[in-house]
């Protein structure tokens, strides 16, 4: 994929004589797996003219683009490079203005944790017409591709989503960690491969029972997919022995148990 292109200009309104407006269309491509999109994304990313890639998506697809497709690279890599989400909305809005069918091709779903909404919003402000089509979301995907439900009858009766790439005591952070801890929900944690130890370090606090089964899925939907599995006592600690890398999903509630020991990595 190609460098994000340095854009500028206005993001006001369009001047009556300047080429028709394009449009945008966020595709969510799922956890990895390009087989998990949906056909209305494979028909958009059919028409595109421009895609404007994240790091996570299903790269296999963008190898199937008709020629002449302008892939733009806008990864966010953790702790590292990345585009800063306002050179994002422009982008988008400055391809949408020049008459291109511009593609925003988002890893899992763009409304889970993937600041769809802000781009959305940035393109009705500048009159550029724009579609959601949903994806798969890892959230949900990622476990179940290890084997594990996120509800199952008798053990539990819904699931927490949370981004935990901010630790508990982090002042940026809002979430209520004594709540979730007595919630009796399956806990499926995003973005939590550095503060692992400082969530289950919480909900211990907080009185979760220790033996709680946990376990972590890394690199899910893809052909790099590892599961690590303990419980809530230790699962930080064999994720670090495991040197669990991101992207990961990991999950704590007694569902985690039926985890496919045939994927259970070695550590």
């Amino acid at each position: 994929m190609i460098p994000a292109p340095r854009v500028s200009g206005s993001t006001g309104p369009t001047p009556a004589d300047a080429p028709a407006v394009g449009r945008v269309t966020l595709v969510g491509g799922g956890p990895g797996d390009p087989g998990l999109l949906t056909r209305r994304a494979l028909d958009r990313l059919a028409e595109a003219d421009v895609v404007v890639a994240d790091r996570l998506v299903p790269h296999a697809v963008l190898r199937d683009l008709r020629p002449g497709v302008r892939v733009v690279d806008v990864s966010k890599v953790p702790r590292g490079a990345f585009v800063p989400q306002e050179q994002i909305n422009q982008i988008l809005v400055t391809e949408a203005r020049a008459g291109h069918r511009v593609v925003r091709l988002k890893g899992g779903d763009p409304f889970v944790f993937g600041r769809g909404m802000e781009e959305v919003l940035a393109c009705r402000a500048a009159g550029v017409p724009v579609e959601v089509v949903p994806g798969v979301s890892s959230a949900v995907a990622v476990p179940e591709l290890a084997g594990v439900p996120v509800t199952h009858r008798g053990l539990t009766q819904g699931f927490t989503v949370l981004a935990a790439h901010l630790p508990p005591d982090d002042p940026g952070s809002t979430v209520d960690w004594a709540g979730v801890a007595r919630s009796g929900t399956t806990i499926v944690l995003l973005m939590a491969v550095q503060t692992l130890p400082e969530v289950t370090d919480a909900l211990l606090r907080h009185g979760m029972d220790p033996a709680t089964a946990a376990v972590s899925v890394e690199n899910g939907g893809t052909d790099r997919q590892r599961v690590l599995r303990g419980s809530l006592a230790d699962i930080a600690d064999v994720a670090a022995a495991g040197h669990l890398c991101a992207p990961a999903v990991t999950v704590i509630g007694a569902v985690a148990a039926f985890a496919d020991v045939t994927q259970l990595a070695d550590v």
